[in-house]
């Protein structure tokens, strides 16, 4: 399927998206946000598809909403009914039964930054930014910023960052947890399809229970989170790939998994 404002394909088993709004910096307007939404559908329906990669080609990822969005908003209402949209796009990766890998080059702000903070994984290359520039302009982060960000980095250094309204570079954020891999600069890509390429030899099933177990468990207190981690065992261990994998390690041989 093609798209007007990303460009998505498919290589080994990655299934790329990349921003294609040069002319705005990969600024993410509603239609975007619709186009990413479509391309995620399509690539939860292809069993041969193991990873997500999300890019912005290697000058930038994304310079963050698209201004002219933001500033038609008119009234308390409309401001909500976008932000639901916000939220709708950040959480359909978030939620995603496969892997979601954010490659970041160059400069990547505010919602940009937010967008890619609900991505599993970030792989970010030398010379890349983040920032979340809300306070220089009188907002505050409204794609889960306020929220993802302090659980990745913690509430003090989140605020801080918030506070500053400028660029960390890409050696602190991968300091501070921001970023989950530090590459050298243009190889952000190429380290996020090998990831992808790892995960294919691993069970389909248990990337999509994980992300799932981990992302509802981190919203319950200690002792509800392991009950519920111990029904989600329970659950995968009548699953058919799990007694592939376990009789695969027994037979020392590779594991075949088919997703069921």
């Amino acid at each position: 399927m093609s798209y007007a404002n990303i460009a998505t394909r498919k290589e080994g088993a990655a299934y790329i998206i990349n921003f294609d709004r040069p002319e705005k910096r990969n600024a993410i307007s509603i239609a975007v946000m619709g186009d990413l939404i479509a391309a995620a559908e399509e690539a939860d329906e292809d069993a041969g598809i193991r990873g997500i990669i999300i890019t912005g080609g290697y000058e930038f990822f994304s310079a963050g909403a698209d201004l002219n969005d933001a500033q038609a908003l008119s009234n308390p209402s409309e401001t909500l009914a976008y932000l639901k949209r916000w939220h709708k796009l950040c959480r359909t990766f978030e939620e995603h039964n496969k892997p979601v890998i954010a490659a970041i080059e160059g400069f990547c702000m505010t919602g940009g930054c937010e967008f890619a903070l609900a991505c599993d994984i970030r792989v970010g290359a030398e010379g890349s930014s983040y920032a979340i520039t809300s306070a220089r302009i009188g907002t505050v982060a409204g794609a889960g910023g306020t929220q993802r960000l302090p659980r990745l980095v913690g509430p003090s250094k989140a605020m801080e960052i918030m506070f500053d309204a400028d660029p960390i570079d890409a050696e602190e954020a991968h300091r501070i947890g921001l970023i989950n891999k530090l590459t050298p600069k243009g190889e952000a890509l190429a380290v996020a399809k090998s990831m992808v390429e790892h995960y294919a030899t691993r069970a389909p099933l248990s990337h999509a229970f994980i992300k799932h177990t981990v992302h509802t468990g981190m919203q319950m207190d200690l002792v509800s989170s392991l009950d519920y981690e111990s029904f989600i065992v329970a659950t995968i261990y009548e699953s058919e790939d799990r007694r592939e994998g376990i009789g695969a390690f027994l037979e020392k041989r590779q594991s075949k998994f088919k997703g069921r």
